[in-house]
């Protein structure tokens, strides 16, 4: 089936409008499916976000849309893509989303942060999607987690705004709020 739905995108809309969007997007139960049928995709996610098949990028946007939102992640860490007639093991150098975009409503503890990923999605930053430092080989990593144990690392870019945004707010540990929750960007 192919991929009709466009991708979200944060310019001139409000919080409000970006969570609509986010709540009327359906995604495949690939929580619930579990063939037998195993494999390798023969897929690769760069660590910049470039998705490969067979060593040849994906130049289709809406290609990679669909399949990431087949796109799961193991107990055990692998990423597959998985469908109700077979699951096949994805490489993700990284993450396997990117957050590229984030725009903010409210204030202090009423802040609400809204980041659009590179798969054409986006998330509220919250209880359900939360921010997390991953320590890696290059140093700490400012993860969202997104669904089914999928994460998307913040872009430079993205981050350096977060980390001005909590600066601002002055407080005792630089984070931020967003959707009654506290994120702090430092391990402690």
């Amino acid at each position: 089936m192919p991929e009709s739905r466009p991708p979200i995108e944060l310019q001139g809309i409000s919080l409000a409008a970006l969570q609509a969007l986010i709540d009327g997007r359906r995604l495949p139960p690939v929580e619930r499916w579990n063939p037998d049928r195993c494999g390798h995709s023969g897929m690769r996610i760069a660590r910049d976000g470039t998705w490969y098949h067979e060593g040849s990028p994906i130049r289709r946007p809406a290609m990679v849309r669909l399949f990431s939102t087949v796109l799961r992640r193991e107990p055990d860490g692998r990423h597959v893509l998985v469908t109700p007639a077979e699951k096949l093991d994805i490489d993700v150098e990284s993450t396997a989303f990117r957050a590229v975009e984030m725009t903010r409503g409210g204030e202090g503890r009423d802040q609400r942060i809204g980041f659009r990923l590179d798969s054409g999605d986006a998330l509220i930053l919250g209880r359900d999607h939360p921010l997390i430092i991953v320590d890696t080989p290059n140093g700490p990593s400012p993860r969202l987690l997104v669904r089914h144990g999928l994460e998307a690392e913040l872009t430079r870019a993205v981050y350096y705004e977060l980390a001005e945004l909590a600066l601002a707010g002055g407080g005792n540990r630089p984070g931020v709020w967003s959707d009654g929750s506290f994120f702090p960007l430092d391990r402690q």
